[in-house]
């Protein structure tokens, strides 16, 4: 695929995998992006999974969510560590050997002084067989593609810098359009409004999002449609619901 555009929703999966997120020794800035950069492309993110560093649990997720979505991406678990064992993982999942790569060796023994490619950082040459590299332009050290798979580092540098590498070659679908319409009023003073507009324009998303500020409650309206027609008149219903309710 080479950054076509596709007339039906294109749906990806998010896979972060690594013990230190799920114990709070570091904290995830790697979904927020990820999740706006899908968006921003036309690629509809549908699932979220933390998973630790237990082939079983990466093997079994990667199964689940490749065959559920049009792409999965991963982040972490490809360093040079002893505990670095999503490429194994993936390997296992694909039921393909892992082995050194010669274009992953190549790319990293260009970037090492001579001696420093330790057997340490050789583990991060290591890549299932079958599979396309993803290039690095942090680190050198690449991810890598199986299939509907992509497989990119754990630190958010590399890993915007390997979505970057990888967005050309991703088929997007119809971007997700939207409205927001400020209502000078509590959530659930529109909210029977909000589900009858939503009832009426189905082929919109209608979310709400209350704020209080020194005692005094809002709602931010957001309405999203890939059709800008649809969505142009589903704003104005709401436009006009809060327009109404402030009146009476």
């Amino acid at each position: 695929m080479t950054g076509q555009k596709a007339d039906d929703i294109v749906t990806a999966a998010f896979l972060v995998i690594g013990d230190e997120i799920l114990s709070g020794r570091t904290k995830d800035k790697n979904i927020g992006f990820v999740a706006d950069y899908m968006t921003s492309l036309g690629i509809d993110l549908k699932e979220v999974r933390v998973v630790p560093d237990e082939q079983d649990q990466i093997v079994a997720a990667i199964n689940a969510l490749r065959t559920k979505f049009n792409y999965v991406f991963t982040s972490g678990g490809i360093g040079p560590t002893h505990d670095d064992i999503t490429a194994e993982s993936v390997a296992a999942a694909f039921d393909v050997p892992l082995n050194l790569d010669p274009r992953a060796v190549a790319i990293m023994e260009k970037h090492y002084e001579p001696g420093q490619f330790t057997p340490a950082r050789q583990r991060m040459a290591r890549i299932p067989e079958g599979a396309d590299l993803i290039e690095n332009k942090v680190s050198k050290a690449p991810g890598f593609r199986i299939e509907n798979v992509h497989v990119m580092a754990g630190v958010p540098s590399i890993m915007q810098a390997m979505l970057d590498a990888i967005a050309p070659t991703l088929t997007t679908g119809r971007k997700m359009l939207s409205r927001t319409v400020a209502a000078d009023m509590p959530e659930s003073r529109i909210a029977d409004r909000l589900a009858a507009i939503q009832d009426a324009h189905p082929e919109t998303l209608i979310g709400s999002y209350p704020n209080a500020s020194d005692g005094k409650f809002t709602t931010q309206i957001v309405i999203r449609s890939r059709d800008e027609a649809i969505l142009t008149a589903a704003a104005q219903d709401v436009a006009q619901a809060v327009a109404e309710l402030l009146g009476s």
